[in-house]
């Protein structure tokens, strides 16, 4: 049985990354892509763990060997996720989560059309703005451009296929929680799942 190709997109600082982590530590099968990018690693942050970070010279090595599922370039640093790694846990029936831009969930719909696309956002436009601040991570020209980028990133919401307004951090996670639950249910990995038992009651 193949696993399920979960993207979750959002502005940043929409809390999109403490709501993944703390799905994964929540529910059983499931892991998030470790990213690759160029950016510079933040305090607290490790390599291979939040994201594999390496130079441009290697990024673009990887890119022209055609070893990334999607790639993008965001404020000024670039992002892939290995298709190899990707592959590999789904094939062993794992589920994936991919944290990812809206231009990365574009390339990934057009290869993989059956995975699930889920947008996160902010109660408001002032809760994002405290909340970057509040990283204190970013120098305050860098949180105003992430500001103004913002209302592009949100306006590609129509394109995915769940909704979650990241007010309360509980709810949100309950819910995030519900949609992994809902498509484990579907009828496609249920018949996978079930198969004998299904044959049985039919004969």
């Amino acid at each position: 049985m193949t696993g399920t190709l979960y993207v979750v997109s959002a502005p940043s600082g929409a809390g999109k990354t403490s709501l993944v982590k703390a799905l994964i530590e929540a529910t059983e099968n499931l892991c998030v892509s470790v990213s690759h990018t160029t950016r510079p690693i933040r305090p607290g942050e490790t390599n291979g763990e939040n994201y594999h970070f390496i130079d441009v010279d290697r990024f673009k090595e990887l890119l022209s060997q055609t070893d990334f599922l999607e790639h993008a370039e965001v404020f000024g640093n670039y992002y892939g996720t290995s298709k190899t790694w990707v592959n590999q846990q789904l094939r062993a029936g794992e589920d994936v989560i991919l944290e990812i831009d809206w231009q990365g969930a574009q390339q990934i719909r057009r290869q993989i059309p059956e995975s699930v696309g889920i947008f996160v956002l902010p109660p408001s436009k002032a809760a994002l703005e405290q909340r970057l601040n509040g990283r204190g991570q970013d120098p305050e020209d860098v949180i105003q451009h992430r500001l103004a980028e913002a209302a592009q990133e949100i306006s590609h919401h129509v394109e995915y296929d769940y909704l979650i307004i990241n007010d309360n951090f509980d709810t949100a996670l309950a819910e995030l929680q519900s949609i992994i639950h809902s498509e484990r249910l579907s009828i496609g990995p249920q018949l996978i799942r079930h198969e004998t038992l299904i044959r049985n009651l039919l004969s």
